[in-house]
């Protein structure tokens, strides 16, 4: 199950009934949690018990998310405004998603208008849909939906080893020929965290707070946007060699035991190798490849042919054996080679 985002686009006379409809939502909510905590226990309502101008099927979601939190946190107070469907109660377009609305003092299900880019189509159409979100984040109405996938059958015995890293994102070699492959652009997203880096100097000294955190919004959908391009390119990479495993990093607690410093550090905190991982572990999943951790220690040391470690110090790795390669490529065919 993974959760995909959706950018709608409302007319005006829809956008102000969203944002009526989601601020009853989470103001009745909070009555029944209020009411839950005052009478230690939660109330026994229906929709018919819900005073407030909305479809009866909003009324229906609001008690179970309210009663669900409740469950979850006891005493709670909800502040950002939203709605809920179920499965049954609304259906995705290709330009559109339909769901039930309050339009002109009746209820029914009205087509919102939505950016959904064909590939994201294709796993909504063949996927088991779940439950609908919609919020607002920043000026736009964002639609977010749980998607149930199956892994598709593939069957492939080969083994694909990826390095991740701050000037290379992502090398893939294929364990059992040492076909290799390069996967994004450090020195450019470096450049792009410099640019915002800067910017929110700037406006830092001018206290626009608001201006800052749009900055930092921006630049993590950019990132986001790469990653999800990079982890695409090197799953499809791994399908074209017939690799049925994707070996990767386990760098979990790498922040801590690193010993870069200076401009190195603040590289590596700002680097998302843990979303791009994801990224391709459950783009892999889909596709009925298998996505293993594999301990990356001293793998960009090792010589893949004769086992001697050997400190680098540049991106050349040079062995006493007479093997020599990128650091990065050594990296990848180590984790691929690693069981």
């Amino acid at each position: 199950m993974r959760t995909v985002k959706i950018k709608l686009k409302p007319i005006k006379s829809q956008a102000a009934e969203l944002k009526r409809l989601s601020l009853v939502y989470i103001q009745q909510a909070n009555v029944l949690v209020q009411q839950a905590i005052s009478e230690e226990r939660f109330p026994k309502v229906t929709s018919k018990d819900i005073e407030a101008d909305i479809p009866s099927v909003l009324k229906n979601e609001l008690i179970r998310y309210a009663k669900c939190k409740h469950k979850q946190f006891g005493k709670c107070v909800f502040k950002k405004p939203m709605l809920s469907y179920n499965n049954q109660n609304f259906s995705v377009d290709e330009k559109a998603i339909r769901f039930p609305l309050m339009m002109d003092g009746k209820t029914k299900k009205t087509a919102i208008k939505a950016v959904i880019p064909e590939e994201l189509f294709r796993v909504l159409s063949r996927s088991k849909l779940g439950a609908l979100r919609i919020t607002k984040k920043g000026f736009h109405w964002m639609a977010q939906i749980s998607v149930y996938t199956e892994a598709e059958e593939f069957v492939g015995d080969g083994i694909l080893g990826v390095d991740l890293g701050i000037l290379c994102p992502a090398v893939g070699v294929v364990a059992s020929s040492g076909k290799t492959q390069f996967f994004g652009n450090g020195r450019q997203n470096k450049c792009l965290r410099r640019k915002y880096k800067e910017l929110r100097r700037q406006l830092g000294k001018k206290k626009k707070l608001n201006a800052i955190k749009n900055i930092n919004d921006k630049e993590a959908r950019i990132m986001r946007d790469i990653n999800h391009k990079l982890s695409r390119q090197i799953v499809t990479y791994a399908m074209e060699n017939n690799c049925g495993t994707i070996h990767l990093e386990k760098l979990s607690g790498i922040r801590r035991t690193s010993r870069l410093r200076g401009k190195n550090k603040a590289n590596l905190h700002s680097w998302t190798f843990y979303e791009l991982s994801s990224f391709i572990e459950y783009k892999a999943r889909e596709l009925g490849i298998q996505a293993v951790y594999i301990d990356p220690g001293y793998t960009s040391q090792t010589c893949p042919t004769c086992g001697e470690r050997n400190k680098v110090e540049d991106r050349n790795y040079n062995c006493g054996c007479g093997y020599h390669s990128h650091r990065d490529r050594v990296g990848a065919l180590n984790i691929a080679r690693t069981i």
